[in-house]
């Protein structure tokens, strides 16, 4: 007769997954700010880059000051206030669109892959390459306004009116950066996002007070020059450049570039990080 001996059930082990890592806000910056380095690197080896902020302020404050300036103000030195914030503000923000386009580049180079790979916050690789772009906003600022000042430009504001007025459009320029960040992510083609983000800027930055008074357009047109948030920006702008005065212009500007950020930002790291 055989007996059969009764093994006791086995308890099942199971290996914990590994936690995800925690990066902290501290960490995130240092990150950030290595990712900016990297892309200010990358534009010391290729200097053509800046070529936009460096030639366009200069063709388009000369080109635009003697073709508008006798028209709209009856001589260039009354012209001078109001042209020189509206090609700050243009060239600024125009200059943001490099952000999209090579950030398509360099993920179709593969180099996002290997970022998205690394025990780093997720954020860091798209915020260090708009960080690094404010280099190239601050010497747009700078040309456009010794450019000026060579026409003869005098600023009521001052120094600080200046510093202040530069400080406000590259910080407004940071936060559109993102909706071009978000558009080079999720287009598959680099050409693509610059033409669709010319498509977009060129209306929302002619059809403004950058050029011309408002009040000289058709009542149509008026109406959406009014709401156009780079309005908005340009009479900031001015109000600092020739006044030094901080007025309400200057607080939805920056009111508007935190929404900016807030909504655009999370999305475009989604986006990355599903698409990277």
């Amino acid at each position: 007769m055989t007996t059969a001996v009764a093994t006791p059930p086995r308890t099942p082990t199971h290996t914990a997954a590994p936690a995800a890592r925690t990066v902290g806000f501290a960490d995130t910056v240092r990150q950030s700010l290595t990712m900016a380095y990297r892309g200010l690197v990358k534009v010391k080896h290729n200097p053509e880059q800046l070529f936009d902020v460096v030639i366009q302020p200069v063709i388009f404050t000369i080109m635009f000051t003697y073709i508008f300036g006798g028209a709209i103000s009856g001589d260039v030195a009354s012209y001078l206030p109001i042209i020189i914030p509206g090609i700050l503000v243009q060239t600024v923000i125009t200059a943001s669109i490099v952000t999209g386009t090579q950030l398509r580049e360099d993920m179709d180079k593969g180099v996002f892959d290997r970022f998205k790979s690394l025990p780093i916050a997720r954020i860091s690789p798209l915020a260090g390459a708009l960080l690094a772009d404010m280099a190239r906003y601050a010497i747009a600022t700078t040309i456009t306004f010794v450019t000026g000042f060579a026409m003869g430009f005098r600023p009521g504001g001052g120094i600080l009116g200046v510093l202040g007025a530069g400080v406000l459009v590259m910080v407004c320029a940071f936060a559109i950066s993102w909706i071009f960040a978000l558009m080079g992510v999720v287009m598959r083609k680099a050409s693509t996002v610059q033409g669709v983000s010319m498509l977009v800027l060129f209306p929302l930055t002619f059809m403004s007070n950058a050029f011309v008074p408002a009040d000289t357009m058709p009542g149509w047109m008026q109406a959406f020059v009014n709401v156009n948030p780079v309005s908005h920006l340009v009479t900031a702008v001015r109000e600092l450049v020739n006044d030094g005065h901080v007025g309400m212009p200057v607080v939805w500007s920056l009111v508007g570039a935190a929404v900016v950020m807030a909504v655009f930002a999370p999305i475009a790291v989604r986006a990355y990080m599903r698409k990277a």
